[in-house]
């Protein structure tokens, strides 16, 4: 099954310079509280963290600690992303090998990138940007998978088989409670009962 989003042409709000000047800027002045991304064209904030979500993130730190200690699991990384890397997005946290990004930017290459997890925030963008345009954006940039914990489906969405044209090949969804694997070249089992914890 073909995973992707129906993209209209639209103009860009701006140039990807501008979004990156206007990205710095806000960062600088709210001391981090406001974190912007620039996905198809358009600017988007990215919602405070809560409890539960950071609990989330937690959970996945753990797991992929304990399974893969040569890997990494970053928060916060900006990724250039999107066809031709006219995007930035700043996933809720990025995997890949260790001391990947040292020396990297604000907005680095995705190359290497073995994950990208988003955790849904319950804001009326979610459906949009994490489960329509962020798929795109992840294949878009060859990312392996795009892992989408959907707190608002109870679900965990393993997104795998990347495609520049279109994101993403082939998706798996499954309830919180079942275990997921996800494959080489990541290769953990993530039981997800504890998940059941992080909603409301």
């Amino acid at each position: 099954m073909t995973v992707m989003a129906e993209r209209t042409v639209q103009t860009p709000q701006m140039s990807v310079e501008e979004f990156e000047r206007i990205a710095a800027f806000a960062a600088k002045e709210t001391d981090d509280a406001v974190r912007l991304e620039f996905i198809n064209g358009r600017i988007g904030v990215k919602k405070a963290a809560d409890g539960d979500y950071n609990s989330v993130i937690v959970w996945l730190s753990k797991r992929c600690m304990r399974a893969r200690p040569d890997l990494d699991l970053y928060q916060g990384q900006g990724l250039r992303v999107e066809k031709y890397r006219e995007g930035r997005a700043r996933p809720d946290a990025v995997l890949m090998p260790e001391d990947h990004f040292a020396g990297h930017g604000e907005w680095a290459d995705p190359s290497g990138v073995l994950l990208v997890l988003e955790v849904t925030s319950y804001d009326s963008e979610t459906d949009r940007r994490d489960r329509q345009e962020k798929p795109v954006a992840y294949g878009a940039a060859g990312i392996p998978f795009y892992l989408l914990i959907d707190r608002n489906a109870c679900t965990v969405k393993l997104y795998s088989d990347p495609d520049p044209g279109v994101g993403y090949r082939d998706s798996r969804t499954v309830p919180f409670g079942v275990r997921l694997l996800i494959p080489d070249p990541v290769g953990i089992e993530l039981d997800t009962e504890k998940l059941k914890q992080y909603v409301d």
